[in-house]
């Protein structure tokens, strides 16, 4: 670890002034860091990492040291896991005070830190490969998809497209964050800087996998609509292609579980959830691990499941090859997945959707859609756009 200069510290007043100091004090002294809030919680949780790590599908989340990780939608393409070196932990507008050895530690440096007296740059990527090709007309791609699932190739694909804003003049990643956390306490909100990689802000509402108290879950998310003031979740109505293209997911799963002929599962839903502005279909699946004697469930589940019929389609290999053929850009990390894993001795990841990164004073955003027969292209498109101002008309 690289030795921190000796600063001084006055006391901090506030939870804005902490985390930037966290996060100031670790880019300065190059730290990649991973800031997050998880759904339905206060605490807001921030993690330095001096090394980056390489995560492959080879590795075992359950024998991690505690840390976060950050892997693209490629699987093979290079993921990455930040060992926490420090940690600290935000709740009530305050640094909560330490609990376990690392948070002492993580402490006690922070407190030989001073604030920067120049402003501090997040890390930025080394190029952005393929993001300024032209990318197709989407409902052309969209029409092409349908073509290609009526001649019975697919069941489903999930095509995207990215979206190139104008960074406004003084924008903040950090209050950025803030403003989603605030926005959507039913989501994952991330903020995720590494050397040689960049930034990503993110706001996610679906599971990957988890585990915390020996329970692991995964969820099934498809369909979407507006979330109006007004909406009583009792009343929503779904179409058949909605319901159908949830129900390909749910599908999805179970044939994961029966691959490893693992039979004792809970599956409830589907339901209608909210997830910010959006509405969305979602079944939750549940397994007790030590009723099924599986712990390393978490890990094979997660290289059965990425990338998830609801980022990129059934059957999952041909999809992939299409996609990668025809969307006209490289995903990078939209779509791939980030978590904590073994903090607070759970698992939680996500599936890195609702996400943007910033490049070169812009911000490049990213939506996709679940394109199934009954599909229609311009309601599709409409989907997309929905799905991009759920971050945009929060942060800017």
């Amino acid at each position: 670890m690289k030795a921190p200069e000796i600063y001084t510290t006055a006391t901090v007043a506030s939870e804005t002034e902490s985390l930037n100091r966290i996060v100031f004090a670790g880019l300065l002294n190059g730290y990649a860091f991973a800031a997050w809030q998880l759904p339905g919680e206060q605490k807001r949780n921030v993690l330095l990492a001096s090394h980056i790590h390489h995560f492959t599908p080879e590795s075992q989340l359950e024998n991690l040291d505690g840390g976060f990780l950050f892997c693209p939608f490629n699987r093979n393409d290079k993921g990455f896991y930040l060992k926490a070196d420090l940690f600290f932990q935000l709740e009530n507008g305050t640094l909560s005070p330490p609990e376990n050895p690392l948070e002492s530690v993580s402490h006690e440096w922070l407190n030989s830190q001073q604030q920067p007296a120049v402003p501090v740059s997040f890390h930025g990527p080394p190029a952005i490969i393929g993001i300024q090709q032209p990318q197709p007309d989407f409902t052309d791609l969209v029409n092409a998809c349908i073509e290609k699932i009526n001649e019975g190739d697919f069941e489903k694909i999930v095509p995207s497209r990215c979206k190139i804003v104008p960074l406004p003049a003084g924008f903040d990643p950090l209050e950025a964050f803030r403003k989603l956390c605030a926005a959507y306490p039913g989501a994952m909100v991330s903020l995720v800087s590494i050397p040689g990689v960049g930034t990503w802000l993110g706001a996610s509402p679906e599971i990957l996998v988890q585990v915390e108290d020996q329970v692991f879950r995964t969820v099934a998310l498809a369909g979407t609509q507006p979330c109006l003031p007004d909406t009583n979740l009792k009343d929503v109505a779904w179409t058949q292609k909605e319901i159908e293209e949830q129900a390909l997911v749910s599908r999805y799963i179970i044939n994961c579980f029966k691959k490893i002929r693992l039979r004792e599962f809970d599956e409830h839903g589907p339901k209608t959830t909210v997830a910010g502005n959006l509405l969305h279909l979602k079944t939750d699946f549940a397994v007790d691990l030590r009723a099924t004697n599986f712990p390393q469930l978490a890990s094979v589940m997660l290289n059965l499941l990425h990338p998830t019929s609801a980022v990129c389609g059934m059957p999952m290999e041909p999809a992939f090859k299409f996609l990668q053929e025809r969307e006209g850009y490289n995903r990078q990390f939209y779509s791939g997945f980030l978590g904590p894993v073994n903090i607070a001795n759970a698992i939680h990841i996500f599936v890195n959707l609702r996400c943007m990164h910033m490049v070169n004073q812009h911000l490049v955003c990213y939506a996709g859609c679940g394109v199934t027969a009954d599909s229609v292209p311009k309601k599709e498109w409409e989907e997309t756009e929905m799905k991009l101002n759920t971050l945009l008309s929060v942060v800017l």
